[in-house]
């Protein structure tokens, strides 16, 4: 699908409800990568671990203070799309607590591509050595089928990601305009009494 059959697939993402987007996977799998194009697609605020890392390098400050982006953003009631914030399911259940207390529904957004390549493509960039690597690669905790998140391969295009990923944003609403108004019940007409003339003799 081209950009602009997305863009008129979903208008700047305007939803029945907004969603922040937690995107999940492997180190090197394609993860910051779809966000960013996602993100600039629809003009969607990001909160990125990796942007605030290359101003903050502690990590610890840095999820800290995504954290308290991501909870200045939830007032927009905009939807939002996170990235490096949720490798464990800890993190992602609370997430999903502070989008849902702020009148946000989620969905989990899984980047899924072969360690081998995904090893690779987070090697060529050198900041990180083989062992940050192995380090974050363990720290990740793949979804339980109970997250029900959407599976995307980091191996795709982006055009064929965002079509996955628009069309699990779509079915919600689908499902409203199935079950809105309820149809008006027209009562029937009674029946206009007819007249007899009665003539008295």
């Amino acid at each position: 699908m081209h950009k602009f059959a997305i863009l008129s697939f979903m208008k700047s993402l305007s939803l029945s409800k907004p969603h922040v987007l937690i995107m999940v996977g492997i180190p090197g799998s394609g993860k910051s990568f779809f966000a960013e194009k996602f993100a600039d697609t629809f003009h969607a605020p990001q909160v990125s671990l990796r942007t605030i890392t290359s101003v903050v390098p502690d990590e610890a400050t840095a999820s800290k203070i995504a954290e308290l982006q991501l909870k200045e953003l939830l007032k927009t009631k905009q939807s939002i799309i996170v990235d490096g914030i949720a490798h464990s399911r800890a993190q992602r259940m609370e997430l999903t607590k502070l989008a849902h207390d702020a009148g946000y529904d989620t969905l989990l957004v899984w980047v899924q591509t072969d360690p081998a390549t995904a090893k690779a493509r987070a090697l060529k960039d050198k900041k990180q050595n083989v062992d940050e690597y192995d380090k974050q690669t363990k720290r990740f905790a793949a979804p339980l089928a109970s997250e029900k998140p959407v599976v995307i391969s980091g191996k795709h295009t982006y055009a064929t990601q965002a079509k996955v990923v628009l069309k699990k944003l779509s079915n919600p609403r689908a499902e409203i305009s199935t079950h809105s108004t309820p149809p008006v019940r027209v009562e029937p007409t009674p029946p206009t009494s007819t007249r007899r003339n009665i003539t008295i003799r």
